[in-house]
């Protein structure tokens, strides 16, 4: 009887062993999973922040290029950058009532795509 509850006893022993194996070989693959997803969105933030950036400055550039030869057409300088700012004004006030869902909806699936793509 004692070799019988011995044997039930290693059992249970390597089963716990296994278990907790188990666990830390789960909580492992977790965490490169994490660091996978991670390394993948800070990998693909940095190029598209530059491009950003560079998009940025150049409309920036156009802007006040545009604004300036507006101002000069009309006789005062200022008046070139009023025009400028009345158009971005009417663009984004029809963007945010006519376009704000479906600009949502765009960004979300965006998201949605990249970081739970399948491997």
């Amino acid at each position: 009887m004692t070799s019988v509850m011995e044997d039930n006893a290693k059992l249970f022993e390597s089963l716990l062993e296994r278990a907790a194996e188990y666990g830390k070989v789960s909580y492992e693959l977790a965490k490169l999973k994490a660091l996978d997803k991670t390394s993948d969105a800070v990998s693909s933030l940095v190029p598209h922040s530059i491009v950003f950036v560079l998009v940025t400055v150049f409309l920036l550039f156009l802007n006040m290029g545009l604004a300036l030869w507006i101002g000069e057409m009309l006789g005062k300088v200022y008046l070139g950058f009023f025009v400028v700012a009345a158009f971005y004004g009417v663009i984004g006030l029809v963007l945010h009532f006519f376009m704000h869902n479906w600009l949502k909806t765009i960004v979300c699936n965006y998201f949605i795509k990249h970081f739970v793509k399948q491997k």
